[in-house]
């Protein structure tokens, strides 16, 4: 195996010494984000982190990856013109590293120290010896106890007591001077300014980073005005209306150098959800189908007359109606013969085609309020118009 676990190496006043104790290291062909070929270094995995030397015996590392917004850890089965190389896909928060190593013990190897590290747990998804299983649970322990005994490099907490004005911009952060460094030496494609609370709680302070052989770190004092408005405190000071005024005069000052700091948070891609099996009872991870639900089917169109139209041929019905039980009225009062008491009913019927299926038909038998209103009027003038002859 090209790898060798656990063996610590120092250079006299190097930056190697002051490293977290390195638990595996060996050599990798490591390709970033940005990085068009890959590069063959020397690796270690120190604390929660990989450093990148040249070799193994270089005191000085040209690279760092803080595992610390690792997100997934898989197998890449894509060839390589070594048949017996081996790759993984480490994707981070703010974006994908290749890695390839000699083999695959080795691949698997990495894998068991990274998740270790990672997740402070001995994998069981590994197929790996019993003693390298007892390696990783020793860097377990050490890993804890490393992150229990470590002194925090935090600034003390700040709050603002001077409430803002105004909306308050997108790159603001409420973390301390150090951890603004911090987090734009991480994500340096997110930004490289961004506003954050005064040491002293009662001012605002804009952080910037750049690339001049290493970080660059700025910080600008911001002030907020009686008379409203804030101000930038540099030799010729800055006056700004808004905080978003002292963002965009920064970013004017310098040409565009300077852009706000915005993190995007990743999100999940598929929906997950946990369930027990019901024989063993074992919690299971389960993945969501994607396939998107089935639409209700849309119900079909109404055949036959529109509402509008039906209610037209309604009005008609009724006052042919009306206009027949008033003729056929007048023809029984002048008739000399003998009228039965009782109405004649078939004066009510109209016209309409006697099919079954004609909606016409249907509409006449269920005769609206207004049909019945005038029907109740036609029988009481018929009433008395019987009664004054009689």
């Amino acid at each position: 195996m090209a790898a060798a676990p656990v063996r610590q190496r120092s250079g006299p006043g190097g930056p190697r010494a002051q490293l977290p104790p390195c638990y595996y290291e060996g050599y990798l062909e490591k390709r970033g984000p940005k990085e068009k070929a890959s590069r063959r270094l020397w690796t270690c995995l120190c604390g929660n982190s990989l450093y990148f030397f040249n070799n193994a015996k270089d005191a000085h590392y040209v690279e760092k990856l803080d595992l610390g917004g690792f997100v997934s850890l898989k197998d890449d089965c894509s060839r390589d013109r070594n048949l017996e190389a081996a790759r993984l896909i480490l994707r981070m928060k703010d974006g994908e590293t290749k890695l390839t190593a000699p083999n695959l013990e080795s691949r698997e190897l990495w894998k068991g120290f990274l998740y270790s590290v990672i997740d402070l747990n001995v994998p069981s998804c590994l197929t790996l010896l019993p003693g390298q299983l007892q390696m990783l649970k020793e860097v377990v322990d050490k890993e804890r106890s490393r992150r229990r005994t470590r002194t925090p490099t935090r600034a003390p907490p700040s709050p603002l007591s001077v409430p803002l004005v105004g909306e308050i911009p997108p790159c603001f952060r409420p973390v301390s001077r150090t951890e603004a460094e911090v987090l734009l030496e991480r994500h340096p494609d997110c930004g490289n300014m961004l506003l954050r609370p005064g040491r002293d709680g009662c001012s605002l302070a804009v952080t910037t980073r750049q690339d001049l052989n290493g970080s660059v770190f700025r910080h600008y004092r911001v002030t907020q005005r009686d008379q409203g408005g804030y101000v930038i405190d540099v030799e010729n000071p800055i006056p700004c209306a808004t905080l978003h005024d002292v963002i965009d005069a920064l970013v004017e000052k310098t040409a565009g150098t300077l852009q706000p700091f915005l993190l995007e948070e990743p999100y999940e891609e598929n929906i997950t959800y946990v369930s027990a099996n019901d024989e063993n009872g074992e919690r299971i991870l389960h993945t969501a189908p994607t396939s998107p639900l089935p639409k209700a089917p849309a119900l079909p169109p109404k055949q036959g007359l529109s509402l509008s139209h039906q209610a037209s041929c309604i009005q008609t019905v009724i006052i042919t109606n009306a206009l027949s039980v008033s003729a056929a009225i007048d023809r029984w009062c002048s008739s000399p013969l003998t009228r039965s008491p009782a109405p004649d009913r078939r004066i009510l019927t109209s016209s309409v085609p006697a099919s079954p299926t004609n909606p016409m038909r249907r509409l006449i038998l269920s005769p609206s309020p207004l049909a019945q209103t005038l029907n109740e009027e036609l029988k009481m003038k018929l009433e008395k118009r019987r009664a004054s002859q009689e």
